[in-house]
């Protein structure tokens, strides 16, 4: 009989503890419109990637002339000269391929940009989450933003604008 009402005291402890505990979400996409710095960064990156890849297609441009220029002359010339001029369009083919890589590639320098602007602002807004999370007492803050599937959540709950006014922004 004592098992039984320790293990009931124990049960409706650990219940009544789950039950207690908080939750909210937040909207890192609305925050993050919200804040200028981000705004800016956001310019700063489009206008690195219209330069890039301008510079690019300006290179495919040359290619391209090289090519026709080649195919108008092939005729006259001789097969030793058609293979030098073949192999230096694939070569400036190919580098042009690596310098597109390094630009918009996997760890390209728009990426390493992206990291450089982008990064320091999330680290601040996630400081803030957590922040917020400790002096609120929340166990858990879920990201309504991107790929997070909250199928209904009431915005009483939503704590994005507390973010903000932590940060010092003010919202739209």
């Amino acid at each position: 009989m004592k098992k039984v009402i320790i293990i009931t005291i124990a049960l409706l402890a650990g219940f009544l503890s789950a039950q207690a505990q908080k939750i909210a979400y937040v909207n890192t996409a609305y925050i993050m419109q919200n804040i200028p710095e981000y705004g800016d960064a956001q310019t700063q990156l489009e206008n690195f990637s219209v330069q890039w890849q301008e510079e690019i297609e300006e290179k495919f441009s040359e290619i391209d002339n090289l090519y026709k220029r080649y195919q108008k002359e092939a005729v006259l010339l001789p097969e030793e000269m058609k293979q030098k001029r073949e192999n230096e369009i694939i070569n400036k083919e190919k580098e042009v391929k690596e310098l597109q890589k390094k630009r918009f590639g996997k760890d390209g320098d728009l990426q390493k940009k992206r990291e450089e602007l982008i990064t320091p602002i999330q680290e601040k807004i996630y400081t803030a989450i957590e922040a917020i999370a400790k002096e609120e007492n929340y166990a858990i803050i879920l990201d309504k933003a991107g790929n997070a599937t909250i199928i209904y959540s009431n915005p009483k709950y939503d704590i994005s604008e507390m973010i903000l006014d932590h940060l010092g922004y003010t919202y739209k």
